[in-house]
């Protein structure tokens, strides 16, 4: 069967890691009689450079044309004096909302093999940890009205600034604000996406919000709770956002989903990666409607590795893996993917970032190889 991915390498060590994970859907399409067709577009710097802008419309376009989309990561100091409409980071905002990509999936699991790097008590991770957070992608405050106004300046302030303003006296100078807003539809379809994938899970669900505080958290979890009654199977749980970082510290086994809004996902989810040791064994997938999905690690382009082959490819791996699964429909080849990692940390290869002593020490290209040479066995 074919398969049409669009490929999209980055920037920093995006082309090396994506290019180890292409060694293994090549593998993968070896063993499991399936073709992948790759059209390799150009997004964030690598775009600037070539096009003047991070995300041309032809990426946006070949995307719409495909089964789903490999990313590797963008960015780099080199144009940090772009404004701000005009960094590569943009194009990773720009493709979610192009593309109607509203649910990021971010599993955070420790390899038996790796325990030891995980800065928690053993005792607290014992019998392994696996966590999915779910956050939702094009909500929240990073999408509601922004701006910045001087108070006291003769130019009439805008609509939005006189309504902060309300009964609060506020001194002159620089006033900026950023709104943190959601609709009942947005939280209906990520609350529907967690309660989807706890389905397939252990069946629980935690709403991470701040509705001791927040009229939109208040409004998050009533929809939680509406939603959640078409899944009576479903255990949900509401807990303040501060309190879930201080237990994913002190006991992580007790989440199986969390679900959460845009800000409080890309925080959390930042903690949790942590508790696994290391950001580079981290996937992630970008979902909407369909079946089509954005696929990329969890961590950044890195540009001082770029080129040096020491980058650890496992995450972007294994968001080839999740694209198998949830835009492909390709379980037993997801799962062989899978398989065929924890059988390379097994099998006591490891990447400079995960490197112990005693251990078989392999760059980029050899470790995508390696897992490669591992599917199918």
């Amino acid at each position: 069967m074919d398969f049409f991915i669009a490929v999209i390498k980055g920037d920093g060590i995006g082309p090396e890691i994506v290019d180890a994970a292409i060694a293994v859907l090549d593998r993968v399409g070896k063993e499991y009689s399936h073709r992948f067709k790759y059209e390799y577009l150009l997004a964030g710097g690598a775009a600037l450079d070539v096009h003047g802008e991070p995300l041309p419309k032809a990426t946006v376009k070949k995307c719409k044309n495909s089964n789903a989309a490999l990313l590797g990561a963008v960015g780099d100091p080199k144009w940090d004096n772009e404004p701000g409409d005009n960094r590569p980071e943009k194009a990773i905002l720009g493709l979610r909302e192009e593309l109607g990509l509203f649910a990021n999936l971010r599993p955070a699991m420790v390899y038996d093999e790796l325990s030891f790097s995980c800065p928690l008590k053993e005792e607290i991770i014992s019998g392994g940890l696996n966590i999915l957070i779910v956050r939702e992608l094009t909500g929240g405050i990073y999408f509601g009205p922004r701006g910045t106004e001087v108070i006291g300046e003769a130019s009439k302030l805008s609509k939005i600034v006189d309504h902060f303003r309300g009964e609060k006296t506020l001194p002159p100078g620089r006033f900026a604000y950023d709104v943190e807003q959601y609709s009942e539809m947005e939280i209906s379809r990520i609350a529907t996406t967690a309660f989807e994938m706890a389905m397939k899970r252990e069946k629980r669900v935690t709403s991470v919000d701040k509705a001791n505080v927040l009229d939109s958290s208040r409004l998050w979890r009533a929809v939680m709770e509406e939603v959640h009654v078409k899944y009576p199977e479903v255990k949900l749980d509401h807990l303040y956002v501060d309190n879930t970082a201080q237990q994913l510290i002190k006991n992580p086994k007790q989440f199986d989903v969390i679900v959460t809004s845009n800000m409080f996902g890309d925080i959390l989810s930042d903690e949790a990666s942590q508790i696994t040791g290391s950001i580079g064994m981290l996937p992630s997938a970008s979902l909407g409607e369909g079946s089509f999905g954005l696929y990329e690690p969890i961590h950044g382009s890195a540009p001082k590795y770029a080129g040096m082959d020491r980058a650890n490819p496992i995450a972007t791996i294994l968001s080839a893996a999740m694209m198998l699964r949830y835009s492909l429909n390709l379980k037993a080849e997801a799962d062989a993917i899978e398989k065929a990692v924890n059988d390379f940390l097994v099998a006591g290869y490891r990447t400079p970032d995960i490197h112990t002593e005693g251990k078989a020490l392999v760059g980029t290209k050899e470790c995508g190889n390696l897992i490669a040479g591992f599917v199918g066995k």
